[in-house]
């Protein structure tokens, strides 16, 4: 752009040249800096001044020099947006921390340096807030602030203050330095009004009192103010600790839908100021506008933050990024609000570069809009203007689906007798005047979605049952009031399941899921199961073993409410249901011996051997899943029975590190704590319960065994009915040697020779046994796992047929499921492909049933009438499979 353009584009630019001539050449053959080139340039050029007069003429002239610079570059086409709001941040950042060193030094000479009691040395701590927070500022605009110090105390000089005064004094000098005008104008508009009570309130706070502010007068728009909040001047290191301890007043532990409702009252409220000033060409503030752009943002922030610490992002280009990574925001929403970002602050950038003023609104004048547009790029006003709507129209478009601003019909609210007895309950009166908006928001809709489903009372006397549960959070009736695709989730899920009702009422937390219908209904697999888990947990601190406790409990209940989802919809054949229940179990697994696993070694090493030859190792461990979960049949609320393995032998089984422990010793505890991350109720509920009843010796046994132990045991001392439950295990976690070396026991163990008579009348008695002690005593119900006929009936079929023959047959070992290892059994000719299929349909057709029957919180009991055939079929196939009478 030639420079009669660019200078005709801002007449400050032209009045600072002229001024300065010499400024221009320095405009043209500038480069942009590199991180930390100005900051360290504009201390070099403040550290020394002699007095505070010069103080304010050079903090002018630095400021005049490089928004001239800043201009020109943008004016001419050097510099993209994104570089023209950097460096005017840095700018500010630069400046603030000169003078602040500067005021600083002159007082500590007045009065001594600032100390804790403890004698620690105390500087300042400034939040840059708003646009200056995210290295996003205007060309001309305020900077807000806030003022914090560490610790209460006293200077150390002849003349004491304490530390509250001192840094009072700090900040009102730094202020005045800034923002008075001289001859050479100002510095910068400092804006304080975001501090704690405003206007009213201390300048300057202490961290304690800071942190006690918010945790007992903070609202919700300073929590939408502080995800800006940036530590950018003064002492940084301390400043991290301040910003780390008003984190959970910005971000909430869990999914916070009211951010919704509040940033859509916040827009309201600016939307009528606006208009009360007749912004209407206001690209901040009006419909479509900056500000739209920075809300759709900033909602996803306050409600998932504290979830997702990508999201505690600062600048607002970034966290577009983020949004598109986490899939909040489609590729098409990312594009049009990044472009429309950048054309907006672009034209706000214009806008001020004219005169140095903070303004936001569009010109009135000819020449200034035909300027604007030249610099544009754009041949005339109205094409520019045209392409100026159109972004706003995109823009407003994604604003108003994400905060759901159509406009709606007040419904009345409906005379249904239990909806009527929850508005005149004692719940209801205890709610805010807000929880009580949002709930008579939600119960016409409720009511109406409930209509749409088969048993429509059964569905509003369940949801209502989760509605009373949520109703003091009210931000999760928000969300189903202003989701109706996730309402109708909702009512559709705890119609057809009192278990995923019962869910949904003791882990509100899980209502997110609901709020996208292709996520909820597509499973992942086991390796995607693992990987997602393991992303949920880096997002935490894993030194804290409460939280992770937290987030795999709250990993676990989402992903089993996703399978019932897909189950009861069809979605899930039985087979696939067992095998996520089953993969979601292993990720937990996996996952807590890991974590366990580091928190332990960090302390005492990890256990060690000494081989024969003299050889150092390191000892392993594995979990070893019996049952269902050996046999990837887990079904909705199965405990997990499991025994743990290691590997440690030879000489000096011991831990390497600072607190030695003797290895039995170590994995005794290393399992207990494993037990303890599964089995202890938290908010968040119970992973699992454990049963080690299967470890050798059973309750008596040591909890943790040693390979050769346990090879020892299963050869000598194991009874049938323990070479039965061998059949159904695998290694769950454990290193590749360790995982070799337990299937060689499970081979040697399950393929001896054994006495066919001797077998049979063990499994018989065996069966009689549970038969009498477990079994339906009632004729008119059929337990579909322990009566005659059932599914332990099936189970043990295969055990013995296979414990019989696998001595000849070593390949029907090689599955630990039942379905695998009937068909084992057909490929061996040990049953025949008529009797292997009709047992394996009759085991699924009942383990179906079963899982209905959860899903519902039934009992696995039904009327002796109902599976008359298959029970019949199982007990004709017992007699002549096991007890060999024709």
């Amino acid at each position: 752009m030639p420079v009669e353009a660019i200078l005709s584009a801002s007449p400050y630019l032209k009045r600072q040249l002229e001024r300065y001539p010499d400024w221009q050449a320095f405009c043209v053959t500038s480069q942009p800096y590199a991180d930390g080139e100005l900051f360290q340039k504009v201390a070099d050029e403040i550290r020394n001044i002699p007095d505070h007069n010069s103080l304010l003429r050079v903090v002018r002239q630095i400021r005049h020099r490089e928004t001239v610079r800043i201009a020109w570059r943008d004016l001419s086409g050097m510099a993209e947006t994104a570089e023209t709001i950097r460096t005017t941040s840095d700018l500010a950042d630069a400046l603030t921390d000169a003078v602040l060193h500067w005021c600083y030094a002159e007082l500590t000479a007045k009065h001594g340096i600032p100390r804790s009691h403890e004698g620690e040395a105390q500087q300042l701590v400034i939040l840059g807030m708003g646009k200056l927070g995210g290295r996003e500022l205007n060309f001309s605009s305020d900077i807000d602030l806030i003022f914090a110090f560490p610790e209460k105390g006293d200077t150390d000089g002849k003349r004491p203050l304490d530390n509250q005064s001192f840094f009072v004094r700090l900040g009102q000098r730094l202020i005045g330095t800034l923002g008075q005008t001289t001859a050479d104008g100002f510095g910068y508009r400092v804006d304080m009004r975001l501090r704690p009570f405003g206007e009213v309130g201390a300048l300057v706070l202490s961290f304690d009192a800071m942190e006690h502010y918010y945790e007992t007068h903070g609202r919700e728009w300073e929590r939408y103010a502080l995800i800006k909040a940036r530590v950018m001047a003064g002492d940084r290191q301390r400043g991290a600790e301040l910003m780390e301890r008003l984190r959970p007043f910005i971000y909430r532990r869990y999914l916070d839908y009211g951010a919704v409702e509040q940033l859509r009252d916040m827009k309201a409220m600016i939307n009528r100021e606006a208009e009360r000033r007749g912004k209407f060409n206001d690209v901040k503030l009006g419909t479509g506008g900056i500000r739209e752009i920075e809300f759709t943002a900033q909602v996803f922030q306050l409600m998932r933050g504290g979830r997702i610490p990508e999201l505690r992002e600062r600048n607002l280009l970034k966290t577009l990024d983020v949004l598109l990574a986490q899939q909040l925001l489609t590729d098409a929403e990312y594009d049009i609000l990044r472009s429309a970002y950048l054309f907006l602050r672009r034209t706000e950038n214009r806008l001020q570069m004219w005169n140095d003023e903070q303004t936001h609104s569009l010109p009135g004048k000819p020449e200034q809009q035909a300027s604007l547009a030249a610099t544009m790029g754009f041949g005339g006003w109205g094409r520019f203007h045209a392409e100026l709507n159109r972004y706003q129209q995109a823009v407003a478009d994604i604003f108003q689906r994400i905060f759901t601003l159509e406009t709606r019909e007040t419904q009345p609210m409906p005379e249904h007798p239990a909806i009527q007895e929850l508005l005149h309950s004692r719940l209801y009166n205890t709610l805010t005047d807000t929880g009580r908006s949002r709930l008579n928001r939600l119960l016409p809709a409720l009511l109406d979605a409930c209509h749409a489903v088969a048993e429509p009372e059964q569905a509003l006397e369940r949801s209502l049952k989760v509605v009373q549960k949520i109703a003091p959070r009210s931000g999760y009736i928000a969300m189903l009031a202003d989701h109706p695709d996730a309402l109708d989730q909702f009512v559709r899920l705890v119609s057809d399941s009192l278990w995923i009702t019962s869910q949904l009422t003791q882990h509100p937390i899980l209502l997110d899921q609901l709020l996208d219908s292709r996520q909820l209904y597509t499973l992942l697999n086991r390796e995607e199961l693992g990987t997602e888990l393991r992303l949920e947990l880096e997002r935490i601190d894993e030194g804290d073993t409460e939280q992770v406790m937290e987030r795999l409990r709250q990993f676990k209940q989402a992903q089993v409410l996703r399978v019932a989802a897909a189950d009861i919809t069809d979605v899930l054949p039985l087979m696939k249901v067992s095998d996520q229940l089953t993969w979601i179990a292993e990720a937990v697994l996996e996952e807590s011996q890991r974590h366990v696993w580091e928190t332990m070694t960090a302390q005492t090493g990890v256990p060690m051997y000494k081989e024969d030859d003299g050889s150092l190792r390191e000892a392993g461990f594995a979990i070893i899943g019996y049952g269902k979960l050996g046999g990837l049949e887990l079904g909705y609320g199965s405990d997990l029975d499991i025994i743990f393995l290691h590997d440690s032998h030879g000489q000096m089984q011991q831990t390497n590190g600072n607190k030695v422990l003797e290895n039995p010793v170590f994995y005794a505890r290393f399992a207990q704590k494993i037990i303890h991350t599964l089995s202890t109720f938290t908010p968040a509920g119970r992973l699992y319960e454990t049963d080690m009843r299967l470890r050798p010796s059973g309750s008596s046994g040591l909890l943790v065994s040693s390979l050769a132990a346990f090879r020892q045991y299963q050869e000598n001392k194991a009874w049938v009915w323990e070479h039965q439950a061998l059949l159904r295990t695998r290694a769950i976690t454990g290193t590749e040697s360790l995982r070799t070396a337990f299937a060689q026991i499970r081979y040697d163990i399950l393929c001896r020779e054994r006495d066919q008579a001797e077998l049979r009348r063990e499994v018989t008695a065996m069966r009689q046994k549970m038969w009498d002690a477990l079994g339906s005593k009632d004729p008119a119900i059929f337990s579909l796992k322990k009566d005659p006929g059932g599914i332990t009936d099936i189970e043990f079929m295969v055990q013995f047929l296979i414990l019989a023959h696998a001595h000849k047959y070593p390949e029907l070992i090689r599955w630990s499921d039942n379905i695998r290892q009937l068909d084992s059994l057909r490929q061996a000719g040990i049953l025949t492909a008529g009797q292997a299929e009709t047992l394996a349909d009759i085991y699924r057709t009942l383990r179906d049933r079963i899982h209905a029957l959860s899903l519902q919180e039934q009992q696995a009991k039904v009327p002796a009438e109902q599976f008359a055939r298959e029970r019949n079929y199982v007990r004709q196939a017992w007699q002549v499979l096991v007890e060999g009478s024709q």
